[in-house]
């Protein structure tokens, strides 16, 4: 098997289910972005290394996206072929976002104030990986559709990766002295 296909050598792109469009269509940037941050989350998760507390979690987390992805690359008219929680984000998912968030939350106190992230090298991926989500749900804005889990589960794990920077990092270098 090959790699390449070339039918995206015209500027389009396949969608799961059927259907193509424009490779600068929103749909392409929001996928693309969300692959950015699941490849950021394997940068954090490479620096941390194997056996760190977080490392099951981010992988939770990369595998919980590319269900993110199967859902955004999937056009209105196809959503009744979505399967929840294999390509259509679930609330039990961002249910487990939140679970996290407050168990991390509950190890340390959180900063008053804006922090400068790089501490140590960790918490840096980890502040960049949550830069990247942000990012993300801001393309995903316009293509989510209403019913969708998509923006709370993206909004909810730019959340917990503020938490696990500041978790790992332990003492956090605030913005103002």
């Amino acid at each position: 098997m090959r790699i390449y296909t070339k039918t995206g050598d015209d500027g389009t792109t396949g969608l799961l289910y059927g259907g193509r469009v424009r490779k600068d269509d929103p749909r392409p940037f929001a996928i693309g972005s969300v692959d950015e941050l699941q490849a950021a989350l394997g940068v954090a998760r490479a620096h941390l290394g194997e056996g760190h507390a977080l490392t099951e979690l981010l992988v939770e987390v990369e595998r919980d996206l590319y269900v993110l992805m199967g859902e955004l690359a999937t056009l209105s008219d196809n959503r009744s072929k979505l399967t929840p929680g294999e390509t259509m984000v679930t609330p039990e998912m961002v249910d487990s976002l939140e679970e996290r968030i407050d168990h991390y939350s509950a190890l340390f106190e959180p900063p008053r104030d804006f922090v400068l992230p790089g501490e140590n090298i960790g918490a840096a991926f980890l502040d960049l990986a949550r830069t990247a989500a942000r990012r993300a749900e801001r393309y995903c804005v316009s293509i989510a559709e209403p019913d969708s889990y998509v923006l709370r589960y993206l909004n909810r794990l730019s959340d917990l990766l503020w938490v696990l920077a500041r978790w790992h990092e332990g003492d956090s270098r605030l913005a103002r002295d």
